[in-house]
């Protein structure tokens, strides 16, 4: 089978023997849309600009639909690549500006105008084909990006944070239109972003990066329920998490050991790779998680952790309820308000948190 975008073994490292990026392997399928996410520094743009041949390769294979593109220059790439900054030419007006790489391509004037045309309507700057930049809207500044990009039909599109100096409300927006417009031309996109929910919400599948290394490659559901590393754990999502220590296996599912009480999850890992004792986590998403009076009877087939309410933040229609476990550790959950209210929750209050086992995904500590 021949990928878009195929990356095998590729490594950064800078002059000075700083590493970028290590062992970066991933298969991008045609018509798939890709998200990079991790904290600064982490490697996700230094690997988009590699893609993009705006940054050497130390070693490993960079394919483009079967074809070796490690050592081809940017401008003979099948790509084209959009920044945060969008890079637009302020004495160019709209429609000038998607002109350009395709002139720069030597293509024919009617076939430039008809490219054009059809981008400026799909992305409804028709209306302002004819102003520069200086009168644009953020939204259109973004859409002009974008379609410079698209205009030139590229095999795969590369967006660095293309996002990011919009505003909440306007991001959303654009955000949706983003993947619209994917899905309609069918056209490989590869985005890099640091916002989580953004990853999460836009990519057909996600690669979470953490110091120059790929911590885990998922659909955005297995990436927010199934974290395959501590990692992954703590930065997708609000996951709650309880340490604790193997103490064996039940069934299907593995046993961990805590100073809570023992619980029981799905393992990440190979069942018998590790060994009894091992460090690891217990990792419930916290929309599984359910608060409850401690006098309640306890309901069969759940595990749960007893703490006491220390905080009640009400917000809208829900609330945060702060429960701690003991002198080291709290949970903080999100729930409706009405159900605290219902429940006449105070601080001081002893509750139980519960949740399903299968809920839960039990992590090595090592990993």
């Amino acid at each position: 089978m021949t990928f878009d975008l195929e990356l095998i073994d590729l490594k950064k490292v800078y002059p000075g023997g700083t590493l970028a990026v290590e062992a970066f392997n991933l298969q991008v399928s045609k018509g798939e849309f890709v998200s990079f996410v991790g904290p600064s520094g982490c490697g996700k743009t230094t690997t988009l600009r590699m893609i993009a041949g705006l940054e050497s390769i130390t070693a490993g294979r960079l394919m483009i639909r079967g074809t070796d593109y490690t050592e081809v220059p940017t401008e003979k790439r099948p790509t084209a690549t959009i920044f945060q900054n969008y890079a637009i030419f302020p004495h160019m007006t709209v429609r000038q500006n998607m002109e350009f790489g395709l002139k720069v391509r030597n293509l024919a004037a009617d076939e430039i105008k008809r490219r054009v045309d059809s981008m400026l309507e799909k992305l409804e700057l028709t209306d302002v084909a004819d102003e520069k930049e200086r009168v644009l809207s953020g939204g259109q500044k973004q859409r002009l990006a974008l379609g410079r990009g698209l205009v030139t039909e590229p095999d795969i599109l590369l967006l660095d944070e293309p996002l990011g100096a919009l505003d909440a409300n306007l991001r959303k927006s654009i955000q949706e239109e983003l993947k619209v417009l994917q899905r309609e031309l069918g056209i490989t996109f590869v985005f890099v972003t640091h916002a989580q929910s953004e990853a999460i919400s836009m990519g057909d599948r996600v690669v979470v990066m953490n110091s120059g290394r790929v911590e885990q490659i998922s659909t955005p559901f297995e990436l927010y329920t199934r974290p395959q590393s501590p990692f992954v754990a703590r930065f997708v999502g609000r996951n709650k998490i309880i340490a604790g220590t193997l103490a064996g296996t039940d069934g299907d599912r593995t046993v961990i050991k805590t100073r809570f009480g023992t619980i029981s999850g799905v393992p990440t890992f190979t069942q018998g790779t590790a060994s009894e004792g091992a460090e690891a986590m217990a990792v419930v998403p916290s929309e599984y998680v359910s608060i409850q009076d401690v006098s309640a009877a306890e309901e069969s087939g759940r595990d749960g952790v007893t703490g006491v309410v220390t905080q009640i933040d009400p917000v809208g229609h829900v609330a945060f309820v702060t429960v701690r476990l003991d002198e080291t550790q709290e949970i903080r959950l999100e729930t409706y308000r009405k159900k605290i209210e219902d429940m006449s929750l105070e601080n001081g209050a002893e509750v139980r948190l519960t949740w399903l086992p299968e809920r839960t995904s039990i992590v090595l500590d090592a990993a």
